[in-house]
Formats: C-alpha cells, sequence, structure tokens
C-alpha cells in the first residue's frame, strides 16, 4: 500500500489513518443512507464502525481520503485494489464514494484522473478496471469522462452486504488508451 499523497487544484488525497480526524470524516460521508447504497453497502452507524472499515477495508489498500482543499474536510474515498477479473495481469480496478453534498461538482472526476495517473505511473499498470451498478449514473458519467470503455454486464457479479447480489457494468481503460489521452491532454 502507498503512503503517498496526491494533489489536484481543488483536493488533496492522503492515505486513511486511524486518526480522530480521518474516523469523523469518514463517519460524516458515510453514515448519508444516499450515499453507501449506491456503492452496495449500507450507511455506516456509528463511530467505530467507521474506524473498522478505515482499517480493515481502506488502509490495507492503496485508499485516499478525499480532503477538499478550501475547507481541508474529508469529502469522500477513492482506492486501488486487486482487479479479481483479471489474476494474472498489471491490474486495478478503482473504487470510489463521495459525499452527497460534493455530488455534481466535478470533484470525483478530479480525483478519478489523478488516482489514474498514478496507478499507470506508479505502479506500471497494464489496464485499469471499474465496476458500478447499472443504475447509478453519476459514478457512470465518472467513468466515461476518465477515458474507460464499457465491456459488459457481470450478471450478479457484487455480493451487497444486504445479502444480495447485483449486476455489475464492467469498464476498462488500457494504458495505451491513458497514454493517447495524456497526449491530447498535453
Amino acid at each position: 500500500m502507498t503512503n503517498k499523497c496526491i494533489e489536484t487544484e481543488r483536493l488533496l488525497l492522503t492515505p486513511w489513518t486511524l486518526s480522530e480526524e480521518d474516523v469523523a470524516g469518514c463517519y460524516e460521508m458515510a453514515k448519508d443512507p444516499e450515499v453507501g447504497p449506491n456503492a452496495g453497502w449500507k450507511p455506516h452507524e456509528s463511530l467505530e464502525e467507521s474506524r473498522m472499515i478505515i482499517e480493515t477495508i481502506f488502509m490495507p489498500y492503496d485508499t485516499w481520503a478525499i480532503h477538499e482543499k478550501a475547507t481541508g474536510k474529508i469529502i469522500g474515498s477513492i482506492g486501488l485494489e486487486t482487479d479479481k477479473r483479471r489474476a494474472d495481469v498489471n491490474s486495478r480496478e478503482v473504487g470510489y464514494w463521495l459525499g452527497r453534498d460534493y455530488w455534481d461538482k466535478g470533484y470525483m472526476t478530479e480525483a478519478a484522473k489523478a488516482v489514474i495517473d498514478f496507478a499507470f505511473e506508479e505502479f506500471g499498470c497494464v489496464v485499469l478496471a471499474i465496476c458500478t451498478g447499472p443504475y447509478n449514473k453519476r459514478s457512470q458519467a465518472v467513468i466515461k469522462k476518465c477515458g474507460f470503455h464499457f465491456e459488459g454486464i457481470q450478471r450478479k457479479g457484487y455480493h451487497i452486504l444486504d445479502g444480495t447480489d447485483r449486476d455489475n457494468l464492467v469498464f476498462s481503460l488500457l494504458r495505451e488508451e491513458w497514454e493517447e489521452m495524456k497526449c491530447i491532454q498535453d
């Protein structure tokens, strides 16, 4: 896992810690019943639950707390974990969530593009994957803005904490596609 911070124009991405600030920031955003269910998890019920999620789910992987620079406030999370669909390929899967007050401001696209650059530059990834539920239109918009290509539907590909299984829309971005996008932007 990385200990590197990532800075963008409006955001600072820092590795999650068990500090009071990180735990409280996570809980404040993740307790909202509109946030977790879009990503397939239930709202956090306590600070202790947020602490446990940070320790067992965020910290073992390359996962960052997303801070709004203007306020220093934690507004969400983004991470890279093992791509379970490509076991023998240098690939990571991008996952993220954002507090409701920060939706539709371009923050997640900004954070995702920075993490995508990090994955290709620092980890030498060959491909990145990202999945979302068929109903999560905001996430699908971020995915498209970041240049990912639709691969297909993985039926019943994600086990949700409520015990049900949902379909996944699966997207990927190849290193060559990322390099081409970088050339166009530069």
